[in-house]
């Protein structure tokens, strides 16, 4: 068995490991990182959320929970939820693999034991990997924090309302998820 706690590992090793194991890892600088087990607050943030995508995904493209996807050599990872469109990654398709392009969206939700600050070292690396935009979803705090790749994030909360020009009719009132 590899020492997943310090060596890298190449792709092969990792997906190996993760066909092999019981739980969900990250390949985060080529190390196999455990994805931290979610509890209510995620899990029900994380539902409302895929509800509401997958209404407003449907025939423009995928919603998925937990879908790997290839960023680099070094950096697989697996992000809560992702939007991917059919334009990027047609309908066709139907494989049992990781994600093969960079969704639209990805969403983080933060759980326990997880901090904002390596949620926001995750988005950068997301968007650097051509993800468009990035939401870190922080249930305690009811927020969501939009990283893009050319501004500042935004968070909305309270009354806020989620409206962006590359989700067309999309609209995410805060007060739908908290």
């Amino acid at each position: 068995m590899v020492d997943i706690a310090t060596k890298k590992l190449t792709k092969a090793e990792f997906w190996a490991l993760v066909d092999a194991a019981d739980i969900t890892y990250e390949l985060i600088d080529g190390i196999a990182v455990p994805k931290m087990s979610p509890k209510y607050f995620h899990a029900r943030s994380a539902r409302k959320i895929l509800n509401i995508l997958t209404e407003w995904a449907e025939n423009r493209g995928r919603v998925e929970m937990e879908w790997a996807f290839d960023l680099s050599k070094d950096f697989t990872p697996v992000p809560d939820l992702i939007y991917v469109s059919f334009d990027r990654l047609p309908e066709s398709w139907n494989e049992n693999a990781a994600c093969p392009v960079p969704p639209e969206l990805a969403i983080e939700i933060i759980s326990p034991g997880q901090t904002f600050g390596q949620m926001t070292q995750k988005a950068s690396n997301y968007l650097g990997g051509g993800v468009l935009q990035v939401w870190v979803v922080d249930p305690v705090a009811q927020s969501i924090t939009v990283f893009y790749p050319d501004r500042a994030p935004v968070t909305y909360m309270g009354d806020g309302v989620i409206i962006d020009d590359i989700f067309p009719e999309l609209s995410i009132a805060l007060d739908r998820i908290f």
